[in-house]
């Protein structure tokens, strides 16, 4: 379970950031100042650290650039500050990323995600039955062919995958593919019919009895056990 460092001077932001993110599975810990954030570098094994800019003894691109010295974890800027000159001088100290306050629940889910399968910390290949997924090249194979996922389709099957094991309901779906998407494709409660549908006929060898995605009946679908 990777561990989260959440770097804020709000109490408010920190509860609620937490919560979001133990919900999804990860272990969180945070720091109001730049001190005990230092402290906490030192004495926990941090996967990844989520970083304002402005703290009330100093500044998070201190912070950044001990953590770029000490350890590889990534770095994401969580900030109010928008002004050009900021997101540069975070990404010249080596973020991982940069994300503006106010932001998309989901939104921040998937960036933590990237960052943490980009640094090693997350799996990015996956092997369900004879499903292969490659996320990091973007390749779905089916017993050793490559087959070819419109974007939603892909996405909808990465949404499974990092919930492995879980068993998402129809609501939750729609809201994690619609925060993907954003002013994107439109999606409602037929079209994910349709778009499941469409996943299974390319990635189960017989669609109507699926073995990798499938319908927990009353609940919602999940890949995995």
């Amino acid at each position: 379970m990777p561990k989260l460092l959440i770097v804020e001077d709000d109490v408010d932001i920190v509860e609620n950031l937490s919560m979001l993110l133990e919900d999804e599975g990860y272990s969180v810990c945070h720091a109001l100042d730049m001190k005990s954030a230092l402290n906490k570098l030192h004495t926990e094994n941090i996967d990844l650290v989520l970083l304002d800019i402005t703290l009330p003894d100093g500044n998070g691109y201190s912070i950044c650039t001990a953590v770029k010295r000490a350890t590889n974890a990534p770095v994401i800027f969580l900030t109010a500050m928008t002004d050009e000159s900021s997101i540069i001088t975070g990404f010249q100290l080596g973020a991982d990323d940069y994300i503006t306050k106010p932001f998309k629940p989901m939104e921040l889910i998937y960036r933590v995600r990237n960052a943490l399968r980009k640094s090693g910390k997350a799996p990015s290949v996956f092997q369900v039955q004879d499903l292969h997924i490659d996320a990091t090249k973007g390749i779905v194979m089916k017993a050793g062919t490559e087959i070819i996922l419109s974007a939603l389709e892909y996405r909808l099957l990465l949404v499974f995958l990092n919930h492995f094991g879980e068993t998402l309901s129809r609501r939750e779906l729609l809201h994690e593919i619609w925060d993907v998407t954003g002013a994107g494709d439109y999606v409602n409660d037929n079209t994910l019919t349709v778009y499941i549908k469409r996943l299974r006929d390319k990635i189960e060898s017989d669609p109507a009895n699926p073995v990798i995605l499938k319908t927990v009946r009353g609940l919602g679908y999940k890949v995995g056990d």
